[in-house]
């Protein structure tokens, strides 16, 4: 299901963002000043999610993963905030966040060794993770980026590499390769075992 703006005729700057609370438990991204509301996930998203998240704590202590809670400030045309499915902090990203009353992470704070995002169904889904989060992800220089792909039953592993990002596609029997997590164990085909 494709995120629908709240409002079409207020942009938000990143300060009203952080201060915006409409009173409920609704998730929200905002994306080039729209604050957009951000769809429940399907069961198997989630039952990857929590796949992919067992495994990281077999390799990463759990206060440096983040699992659906951690935002990250992008760049775009106008504000952009991102929420992933799961990211690694480095240690430096993690002490940034100490004493704060809200888990983002802005533009004047170290990123994240990791960020994993898993692809929800659908043309605008599609579009988001694998084009204009890979530019944003890329231009705050994360390290890794993971694009978990459920429908093409593939994880495509985008490794920061001389200013830019270098994609490797993973699929079948095939171990991801990360230099966060370099003793990864599980193969795409584990990740998408129903």
């Amino acid at each position: 299901m494709p995120q629908t703006p709240i409002s079409t005729t207020h942009y938000f700057t990143f300060e009203e963002y952080l201060a915006y609370d409409d009173g409920t438990e609704r998730r929200y991204e905002l994306v080039d000043g729209e604050l957009l509301k951000m769809p429940p996930e399907s069961d198997d998203n989630n039952d990857i999610a929590k796949r992919v998240f067992v495994e990281l704590l077999k390799h990463v202590p759990v206060n440096r993963i983040g699992y659906k809670d951690t935002e990250i400030e992008v760049s775009g045309r106008r504000a952009k905030c991102r929420l992933p499915d799961l990211l690694v902090h480095t240690e430096e990203s993690k002490a940034a966040l100490a004493g704060a009353t809200r888990a983002t992470l802005t533009r004047d704070m170290p990123p994240p060794a990791l960020v994993i995002e898993i692809v929800s169904p659908g043309a605008v889904n599609r579009s988001r993770d694998y084009r204009h989060k890979h530019t944003e992800y890329a231009a705050r220089g994360i390290a890794e980026y993971w694009i978990v792909d459920p429908e093409l039953q593939q994880v495509t592993v985008c490794q920061w590499n001389d200013g830019q990002y270098e994609d490797t596609v993973i699929m079948a029997d095939q171990r991801i390769a990360s230099s966060i997590i370099p003793a990864w164990t599980l193969t795409a085909n584990q990740i998408f075992a129903s």
